[in-house]
């Protein structure tokens, strides 16, 4: 099996570095995400420097052995790897989406979801359907990624996105599931528990939209309910993502990103990426923005044959993954 599939990498420069090129050919590659910030050199000079440099990057993505899908952050506001000073269409944040008339969301979709196919770019992370419950949410409500604390709002600007997304072939992928608007943590610094702020009505969005969204996706969050897992994070958790699969039986499921520290500080990359697909997660995300860990993807590749040999992981449910992740492939690339 092609197990290089279940990984979404990030590499810091404007190039695809060799290591890269190495793991797709010995692997596969399932997709590549890219940045604009460098967490490492803290400058804005990472994968991103004009629309015709992120061009000429995705074409030399799309090359690689098995055709990686190309993945970005493109939700708007603070969160937007294509910024206007760069020259990429402007994209509001959610918040201030949501104020805005029919004509002008349905207009600034068409021409953000275009020049992102135009690049190259086959799905956004995006959009944001937590819910803003908690306006002081550090992650969320204090940065405008909610579109609203009125649900029917959020669920009405997710299917414009779609609506978009379909006419323009850009793939969608909803999050931060099952909704951490009510979150009071950072999800980058610390496991996130919200097992008394998640409400039904957030969670069943979920269902409801995924199948609806263009590419038919979820972003899981490394977020704790423990009415459904006790211990573990949804991301790691049998139960939890058992519960979202038994809603959602073809939708692509996708990690937020493995590096991030409430993780690294339990596990982990290595430990945590082998437990996330034991648990039934079909994508592992491992940006190496907020860790440099590069040298170290081959190494967890290797540790996922070893887990499919050893009977750690279950290869019928990994051959499932690898084929959602080639019917995207072959519903969004050229």
């Amino acid at each position: 099996m092609r197990i290089g599939e279940l990984f979404i990498l990030g590499f810091f420069g404007k190039a695809v570095p060799t290591w890269l090129e190495h793991f797709a050919a010995r692997y596969g590659l399932g997709g590549v995400i890219l940045f604009d910030y460098s967490c490492r050199t803290q400058q804005y000079d990472n994968n991103i420097e004009s629309p015709e440099q992120v061009q000429r990057l995705c074409a030399e993505i799309a090359a690689l052995p098995s055709g990686p899908m190309v993945f970005i952050d493109q939700e708007g506001g603070l969160v937007r790897r294509l910024k206007e000073g760069r020259g990429f269409a402007p994209l509001p944040s959610a918040k201030d989406f949501n104020r805005l008339a029919p004509d002008q969301k349905r207009a600034i979709l068409t021409a953000s979801f275009a020049e992102m196919r135009r690049l190259g770019i086959h799905y956004d992370f995006a959009p944001v359907i937590d819910v803003d419950d908690n306006p002081e949410n550090p992650n969320i409500g204090r940065i405008k990624r909610s579109y609203s604390a009125d649900i029917a709002d959020v669920e009405a600007n997710a299917l414009l996105a779609s609506e978009v997304a379909r006419a323009q072939r850009l793939g969608l992928c909803l999050k931060h599931f099952p909704g951490i608007g009510g979150a009071h943590v950072d999800s980058h610094q610390e496991f996130m528990d919200i097992s008394g702020a998640l409400r039904e009505e957030q969670e069943a969005l979920f269902y409801s939209l995924a199948p609806k969204m263009f590419g038919d996706a979820v972003l899981v969050s490394h977020s704790i309910v423990r009415q459904w897992d006790n211990d573990r994070p949804i991301t790691l958790s049998a139960g939890g993502l058992g519960r979202l699969r038994a809603h959602l039986p073809d939708t692509l499921l996708i990690t937020d990103d493995m590096q991030m520290q409430g993780l690294q500080k339990a596990l982990g990359t290595r430990e945590a990426s082998l437990r996330s697909l034991q648990a039934g997660i079909d994508m592992l995300c491992i940006g190496n923005n907020l860790l440099d860990q590069e040298q170290d993807m081959a190494a967890i590749a290797e540790l996922v044959e070893h887990g499919l040999g050893d009977g750690v992981l279950s290869g019928s449910a990994i051959a499932q993954s690898i084929a959602r992740v080639a019917s995207r492939k072959a519903l969004l690339m050229d």
